[in-house]
């Protein structure tokens, strides 16, 4: 039971497959308690439950009512936990995956919930992880270089087919009848503050990053009407609307969303965030050449700098993007946990499954067990990142996996190492290219679902071959979230003050070990040709245009 005059706050973060709250004391940080709530619908990527149509390759959707329902279950639940007042919790806000958008209407109401549009896939959300938009996002690059826009340099080059452009560019092309209907293209992190607290605002971050807002101005009229004469007005119509700054207020909770939490009516709710930006301030990292990996799912690299550089393949770099009055940077891995995932629930064999039950240990636990076993470079192999495409730094989602020096005597466990290196070479090849654009990586920080697997965060310390900080909080994102909501409540003046007082790393870092280094060194190059073959000669294309014409029905 904690004390009746201390003040709490709580952070709501959405994931890709479930949200969860933490609540947490404002004086210190202390993660007083935390719920979760997997999402009904999880992520919608073969049938439309609907209609039970099947969806084309690489769609990833998700139904708006899941994220409410984790407003319902884990708030109340947290508060029950901690055995507090609902009074002493003064704020609250979210964090999001992005870029995770819908189309809705001017009152907020997503279109799949529509009777009209209920079986149409593009009424609900696209999932950040929703690639199917890439011919649009190469249209959109190829369009811009040729007009020679300035902001294209701010996005390292390339647009990406996971953005808010790309995607609302597809659902102009392929259900023209939905992009009428709707009223605004909204940020899922931005439609879920509206549910709170009546008001939509469009936060500065996704605005920066996914949205190519760069010094007050989207992308032209011109440009957009060059690209698709229907799409001329998609800023102005669809998208376009007063921008919250990070920390700041967006508004009160209602008295709707105070009957589904169970907290008081008129509380602050802060502005969005995203799960990974938002966790600078969880790690207390806020200054030039801290980088803080979120690793999950997929793995978003930011920080912070006083100063602007054209990083190659970087997702973008906004002034605010992170913390007020700095230039927040961000580049990523579209995939690295849900690899590993893919790998171990699709190719662990059966006697491996089995043995890990009977060990009592999950499937991952059991492989990494194994596989750490070996010598650093036994396998013999050496693999590319990409079965969920490349976010940074070639920004192509039609790229995929590859693993080369497989023999009849190569194991599962094996495999699974290579793949868990593949995404440590592929986070090297970030801090490289951040290093050599004159935006030094001095601190590597991780955070998120990985860094409690020891056997993943010793071979990215040996591969980036520079010790790693860990998170002290299991909940980074979601504290991240409480920490703004302190802000907004005016617990705290500012994000930085907020951050010093209740964000924090642990005392414990992995640090590299000198002999794995070195043939990791030597791998790294094989990692570097394979790079640049397979990234840039067509041929996985090639594959992937053969692979839906099939899919099709087409010869």
């Amino acid at each position: 039971m904690s004390g009746a005059s201390e003040q709490y706050v709580i952070g709501v973060d959405y994931g890709t497959l479930s949200g969860r709250a933490l609540l947490v004391r404002v004086s210190d940080g202390a993660e007083i308690a935390t719920s979760v709530f997997e999402y009904p619908h999880a992520v919608i990527e073969d049938t439309l439950p609907t209609s039970g149509a099947k969806l084309p390759p690489d769609w990833a959707l998700q139904v708006p009512a899941d994220y409410v329902e984790v407003l319902k279950r884990t708030v109340p639940e947290v508060v029950k936990a901690a055995g507090i007042d609902p009074k002493q919790v003064i704020g609250i806000s979210t964090d999001f995956t992005a870029c995770t958008i819908l189309p809705v209407k001017n009152d907020g109401t997503p279109l799949c919930e529509l009777p009209e549009f209920a079986k149409n896939p593009h009424a609900y959300i696209k999932l950040w992880k929703h690639h199917a938009a890439q011919s649009h996002a190469d249209r959109i690059t190829e369009l811009a270089h040729a007009r020679k826009e300035p902001w294209i340099k701010r996005y390292g080059g390339k647009i990406s087919s996971e953005w808010e452009f790309a995607k609302g560019l597809q659902l102009l092309e392929e259900a023209p009848e939905i992009y009428d209907a709707m009223d605004k293209w909204v940020e899922a992190a931005d439609w879920i503050i509206w549910q709170l607290c009546g008001t939509y605002i469009r936060y500065i971050c996704t605005a920066g990053y996914k949205g190519m807002l760069q010094d007050g101005a989207y992308p032209s009229k011109e440009y957009l009407a060059a690209l698709n004469p229907k799409f001329e007005n998609f800023i102005s119509e669809k998208l376009e609307h007063e921008i919250g700054q990070l920390g700041a207020l967006a508004g009160r909770l209602t008295a709707e969303a105070a009957k589904w939490t169970g907290l008081p009516e008129g509380i602050a709710v802060a502005v969005g965030n995203v799960d990974a930006h938002v966790t600078s301030a969880a790690a207390n990292a806020v200054n030039p050449g801290q980088m803080v990996a979120i690793m999950g799912t997929s793995t978003c690299h930011v920080m912070v700098s006083e100063k602007f550089a054209e990083v190659p393949g970087m997702c973008g770099v906004v002034d605010g993007g992170i913390i007020s009055g700095k230039l927040g940077y961000e580049a990523g891995q579209s995939g690295v946990g849900d690899i590993f995932g893919w790998f171990a629930n699709n190719y662990a064999p059966a006697a491996y499954v089995a043995a890990a039950e009977k060990a009592g240990v999950d499937i991952h636990t059991y492989l990494s067990q194994l596989a750490s076993k070996q010598p650093v470079g036994a396998h013999g192999l050496v693999a590319l990142d990409w079965q969920s495409g490349n976010r940074s730094t070639l920004v192509d989602h039609q790229l995929s996996g590859l693993i080369v020096g497989m023999t009849l005597a190569t194991k599962p466990e094996e495999i699974y190492r290579a793949i868990v290196e593949s995404t440590a070479f592929g986070a090297r090849k970030i801090v490289q290219t951040f290093n050599e654009s004159g935006v030094p990586v001095k601190e590597f920080i991780a955070a998120g679902g990985l860094i409690k697997n020891q056997f993943v965060m010793q071979i990215y310390a040996d591969v980036l071959n520079m010790p790693i900080t860990i998170i002290r909080s299991a909940q980074g994102p979601a504290l991240g979230s409480a920490i703004h909501a302190a802000v907004a409540a005016g617990a705290y003046p500012d994000v930085v003050s907020a951050a010093a007082a209740m964000g924090g790393v642990a005392s414990e870092s992995y640090q590299p070990i000198a002999a794995n280094a070195e043939v990791y060194e030597e791998l790294f190059k094989h990692y570097n040709t394979l790079y640049e073959d397979f990234g840039h000669n067509g041929a996985m294309h090639s594959l992937r245009a053969i692979r839906d014409r099939a899919l099709a029905g087409r010869n």
